[in-house]
């Protein structure tokens, strides 16, 4: 384990120091180039930031609103008919939206139900197995510029579905449901 740890520590500047010095041979201005790389990141910050805000008040007022309880109480008796906890579709449906809000979902699951249950490991494992589509959309689309994200939206949501169901008959088969 120790050895694990001094390879960690020492791999970030030996790799910084790699790039430096492999730049210094081939002779590229390493410091212009780095500060050039620096401004560029400034400026796609600067770019995707009304993306961000623009997403968090859509996340604040979807879950103030009231909005997702009453979608989990129209969901509750489709999610128990298919032997999947209901306590999970609020991570289902913030999943796709936002990974900060997930991961606080899920610890709270875990929290509340614990980690060897049925939905703490169903929680971990959805965690995993779908993505933060609606940010990745809204930040790196934004940030290139891309306007006509139809398509991506499509194939991103029905990637999120597939991992969702698959999430669900893996856990409900390796772990069983109680």
């Amino acid at each position: 384990m120790q050895l694990i740890s001094v390879i960690s520590l020492t791999f970030i500047p030996l790799l910084i120091g790699f790039i430096l010095l492999y730049g210094t041979f081939k002779q590229v201005p390493t410091y212009e180039s780095f500060v050039e790389g620096g401004k560029e990141g400034i400026k796609i910050a600067v770019s995707i930031i009304p993306f961000l805000v623009g997403m968090m008040v859509s996340i604040s007022i979807f879950r103030a609103s009231g909005a997702l309880d009453a979608l989990m109480k129209w969901i509750r008796p489709l999610m128990n008919a298919m032997g999947v906890p209901a306590e999970i579709v609020p991570l289902l449906i913030i999943r796709p939206i936002s990974g900060t809000a997930a991961l606080g979902m899920t610890s709270d699951l875990i929290a509340v139900y614990g980690p060897d249950t049925f939905i703490g490991r169903l929680a971990s494992v959805l965690q995993g197995s779908t993505d933060t589509t609606f940010y990745v959309l809204t930040v790196y689309f934004g940030a290139v510029g891309i306007k006509k994200m139809g398509d991506a939206l499509k194939v991103g949501l029905l990637a999120d579905v597939f991992g969702i169901i698959v999430a669900i008959i893996v856990v409900a088969f390796v772990f069983g449901t109680k």
